[in-house]
């Protein structure tokens, strides 16, 4: 069984900066401003030779009613239900505040294995934070410093003798290739954190009516009709001109990294309202990132002509985003869950054909039948000659074409053979590459 971890503390006292470096890799966003992580993010953590599910949470404020702080208390506190062992972070160069003291009896009223660590602490610099900690109640206090890998070995040390099974826990990760990741992606406010829940079947990530809740790139394990799926929940992306704070670039960088690291990346637009330029150059950055694509028509339960706004997407789809024809489209409802089975399933058919490998001997046959209906257009008088085609790898599928004069042969007869392609091989919605290689065949025997 692997242990569940999850790090707390007040709002900018190094919780993501301890999740990363216990991650040992940079998953979380941070900063100097209070407040960046708003949901809960999860990763494998390693100390030593322990393994363990490490969360970062959000920053525990005392807040109350309907606010956004005050909703990312009760997940916090609804996940401590479930977690092995709670982190409890300070920061050593401010010391103990009344704000931790409170935390502190929280934590204790709630019960469970807990432990105090005083961050920021390099140098000796919280040595009074330290012995003020030992008041708490939760037991001695670690100093550490996240940023600069201080303090680990003490760390780890005492996170054993807390929760001694962590001493032999070892993390139970699916083989990666069985795992599909799948990125929810678009613009703010389009119900993607709400298809997030609604596919879970619980409340996860936080949703509401402010715009840009979501920061981090939030990744949840899951499995789907006995399938594995790594889900990560994005950022909304605005148009780069629109983008002026700091947080709000670091977030949009984290969306595009989390985009390069999924298989297949659901694009979450508005139905209720046409297709935006902006939900376009989001699906041909996927394109062009060589992710599989999948575009989910959200809020159908408020459309009034479902017919006339079908047609409407499918052919602003198949004029802007000719590179991906044949891109998959789900009309669903993230609030009522019409249709989101149909959007797991039309994912993982899209992950399939991602991952197509075409045997050699039908692609030349096909190639053949390509150059008999139409020759490429001569170079300055010369034939260019199409010699071999070969697929090289998939995930994208990708295609070597052997050619006397590369630069002879112009983008609109390109864009005929990856057409061709896509019709003759069945590889609807998919990026295909197709890259041109001058000399002779090396597939062929005596090579």
């Amino acid at each position: 069984m692997v242990c569940r971890v999850a790090i707390v503390g007040r709002p900018n006292v190094g919780k993501s900066t301890l999740f990363n470096r216990l991650v040992g890799r940079r998953l979380a966003l941070v900063g100097d401003r209070p407040g960046i992580t708003r949901d809960w993010r999860e990763g494998d953590g390693r100390l030593g030779p322990a393994r363990f599910r490490l969360i970062d949470t959000a920053g525990l404020e005392d807040a109350f009613g309907d606010s956004l702080e005050a909703r990312m208390l009760v997940r916090t506190e609804a996940l401590l239900d479930g977690v092995d062992l709670t982190l409890f972070a300070l920061d050593g160069r401010a010391g103990v505040t009344p704000l931790d003291r409170h935390f502190a009896r929280w934590l204790r009223a709630r019960g469970g294995p807990a432990l105090v660590l005083v961050n920021k602490a390099e140098g000796g610099a919280g040595e009074e934070a330290l012995l003020d900690a030992f008041a708490l109640g939760l037991g001695d206090p670690v100093a550490i410093s996240a940023q600069h890998g201080e303090g680990l070995g003490d760390l780890y040390g005492a996170m054993v003798a807390v929760c001694p099974e962590l001493g032999e826990a070892v993390a139970a990760t699916a083989a990666a290739e069985d795992v599909l990741r799948l990125a929810i992606v678009g613009r703010p406010n389009v119900g993607k954190s709400t298809l997030v829940n609604r596919l879970l079947g619980e409340t996860r990530v936080l949703t509401g009516p402010e715009a840009g809740i979501t920061r981090d790139a939030v990744a949840v394990r899951w499995r789907w009709r006995g399938r594995d799926v790594e889900l990560v929940d994005t950022a909304g992306l605005r148009r780069r001109a629109r983008v002026a704070e700091e947080v709000e670039r670091a977030a949009a960088a984290d969306t595009r990294r989390a985009v390069g690291a999924c298989q297949v990346a659901a694009l979450a637009v508005d139905a209720t309202a046409p297709l935006d330029r902006q939900d376009v150059a989001i699906a041909r950055g996927i394109v062009e990132e060589g992710r599989a694509l999948v575009v989910a028509a959200n809020k159908w339960d408020r459309v009034e002509s479902p017919d006339s706004v079908r047609r409407s997407l499918d052919e602003r789809l198949r004029t802007s985003l000719s590179q991906a024809r044949g891109v998959a489209l789900v009309p669903l409802s993230a609030l009522t869950g019409a249709g989101v089975a149909r959007l797991m399933q039309a994912v993982f058919d899209s992950r399939a054909t991602w991952s197509r490998r075409l045997p050699t001997a039908e692609l030349n046959r096909w190639l053949a039948a390509m150059l008999e209906r139409h020759a490429p257009p001569l170079d300055g008088g010369r034939r260019v000659r199409l010699r071999y085609i070969a697929q090289v790898s998939a995930r994208p599928p990708t295609f070597a074409l052997f050619v006397n004069r590369p630069r002879g042969v112009p983008a609109a007869y390109l864009r005929y053979l990856v057409n061709g392609l896509r019709d003759a091989f069945d590889l609807p919605g998919t990026p295909i590459r197709l890259l041109l290689r001058t000399g002779r065949n090396p597939y062929a025997p005596g090579r």
